[in-house]
């Protein structure tokens, strides 16, 4: 039997057609998370906030990872991953839809409480995907196959700014702001119909084995203490990602270099799509490299990217933060693969606990907007700066172990 081929292959042959439902949800929910970053400069002009106002958008949807993580991943280890996913898209419907209500009494905490509902449908579904696509193959490709499956992600990150950003702005400013509420209801539409596909197929479960000590007792999650780091190091990367997602707009139309309507097409084709392009590359890197290794290297370029956006240098400052989307991209599902190494049993609780991670998008947006209508736009990076060193930290430590 040829077992070095066994471990360079990306998903095991009984394993192909569930890993290609599940890598469609990843679409899924990266369209919902980009659709964000348009609505923060929406909400800004239609409703007059400020940028710390308009970033409570963020802080509501993933305010929804932090309050059902932990619900989610007991409703998983219950009841299986198939029920998580439909769960999950059920909520993530039902919440797009009440944008129509939303739209119609032009109520903001409305539309809060609508993204709060889909942020919790989210953290069903990605509770339940990632980790159950890091068990679809050999463990020596968990990391690629992760990066793999997200970088579809991207690409519903390239499509919903361009989408929304087409919608909601016009070059004619007069014109006022397109309604908001029709991505959102076609969005929910086709959300329901994949949960009614999942409902009637069946997903295999992966059994995993309790890990013990030498005496036979049960290890605990907490003992883990590399676990204990990447759960603090996805926090640091959703803090520097999401902050940076939010404001990316704002920045680059305050820096004078072009409206919000055509800011929002350079975030889908320049940013997300090197995002996407980043993700992709990674996979099929990791499947030659150590996921150690690249994640130091995205690390580093993630650093000296932000650093050279607060050194403020004109238009390199543009493309250094272009070129940053594609060194973050392989960082969330490295991170999350590293950090459920060898867990076993506790896989389930775990990716529930590394789902509670995108609180950093509660976080980073509120800390950047504070910082940015304190001082400037540009002085505001140093939030993402910070987060992005902590990664650094992390990555270096696993490279020293590897």
């Amino acid at each position: 039997m040829n077992t070095a081929g066994k471990k360079n292959s990306l998903v095991d042959k009984q394993y192909i057609l569930p890993f290609i439902l599940v890598t469609s949800l990843f679409f899924l929910w990266g369209f919902a998370h980009a659709i964000l970053d348009v609505l923060n400069k929406h909400f800004q002009e239609a409703l007059d906030l400020s940028k710390m106002h308009s970033a409570f958008i963020q802080v509501t949807m993933y305010m929804g990872y932090f309050i059902m993580a932990i619900p989610a991943g007991l409703f998983i280890n219950r009841y299986g991953y198939r029920r998580g996913v439909v769960f999950g898209l059920l909520l993530y419907g039902v919440g797009a839809l009440l944008f129509i209500p939303g739209e119609r009494i032009s109520s903001f905490n409305a539309f809060l409480f609508a993204l709060f509902v889909i942020g919790c449908g989210l953290t069903f579904l990605e509770t339940a995907a990632n980790p159950y696509v890091t068990e679809l193959g050999a463990k020596e490709t968990a990391a690629s196959r992760l990066n793999f499956a997200q970088s579809f992600n991207g690409l519903g990150c390239i499509c919903a700014p361009i989408l929304t950003g087409l919608l909601l702005f016009y070059d004619d400013p007069q014109k006022g702001g397109g309604n908001i509420a029709i991505p959102y209801a076609v969005m929910g539409v086709v959300v329901l119909i994949i949960a009614l596909v999942f409902s009637r197929i069946k997903l295999p479960e992966i059994e995993h084995v309790v890990e013990t000590d030498e005496a036979g007792n049960k290890i605990g999650l907490w003992s883990h203490r590399l676990f204990i780091f990447g759960l603090f190091a996805l926090f640091a990367y959703e803090v520097g990602e999401i902050s940076i997602n939010s404001f990316f707009i704002n920045y680059v139309v305050e820096q004078g270099w072009m409206n919000a309507r055509n800011a929002s097409l350079v975030l889908s084709f320049g940013g997300l799509g090197l995002f996407m392009a980043g993700r992709f590359a990674g996979s099929w890197i990791m499947r030659r490299v150590r996921a150690e290794k690249m994640l130091f290297v995205c690390a580093t370029g993630t650093v000296v990217t932000t650093t050279i956006v607060l050194l403020d240098v004109g238009i390199v400052s543009l493309f250094a933060l272009l070129c940053g989307y594609a060194f973050e991209a392989i960082m969330f599902p490295t991170i999350f693969a590293l950090a459920l190494r060898g867990l076993g049993s506790h896989t389930k609780r775990a990716s529930s606990f590394l789902m509670m991670s995108p609180v950093g998008g509660v976080v980073g947006p509120l800390l950047m907007g504070y910082v940015a209508d304190c001082t400037t736009m540009v002085i505001s990076f140093i939030v993402p700066g910070i987060a992005y060193l902590m990664v650094w930290l992390y990555a270096r430590k696993m490279l020293s172990l590897a």
